[in-house]
């Protein structure tokens, strides 16, 4: 399988509710609730890769361009889109969709790094 095809078939599609536990006092998702999505979302994708141990080593600029009501659905899709030595980005889009219209717009971008660790947690390679 080529690097291309590894990334295809990594990208990981989750798709949640927005429930009222999960929100701030202006009735819209807490940002850190988006950040614990996006990280779990990525993690998987990262996961899914490199069929490795991974774990978060920082997570880059993350633009909330929309806020997120409760009572939407939003689906988080999660792309590998840098491969070094031992770690790795995965690209998190989170797109707010409403539970009855069509409407669905991009709210938030961020970008996780992952490296993968061996049993001792020291890095290792991530293409063997």
């Amino acid at each position: 399988m080529t690097i291309e095809e590894k990334i295809q078939a990594s990208e990981t599609r989750v798709f949640k509710t927005v429930f009222p536990n999960t929100t701030n006092h202006y009735d819209t998702l807490f940002g850190g609730a988006a950040m614990h999505m996006m990280d779990e979302v990525a993690f998987i994708a990262a996961t899914r890769f490199s069929r490795q141990l991974m774990v978060t080593v920082s997570s880059d600029r993350i633009d909330f361009t929309k806020p997120i009501p409760a009572g939407t659905f939003v689906e988080l899709i999660a792309r590998v889109i840098h491969i070094g030595n031992t770690s790795m980005k995965v690209r998190v889009d989170i797109w707010i969709e409403q539970m009855y219209s069509d409407l669905r717009e991009k709210a938030v971008t961020g970008e996780f790094s992952f490296v993968a660790i061996d049993e001792n947690k020291k890095p290792i390679p991530i293409i063997k």
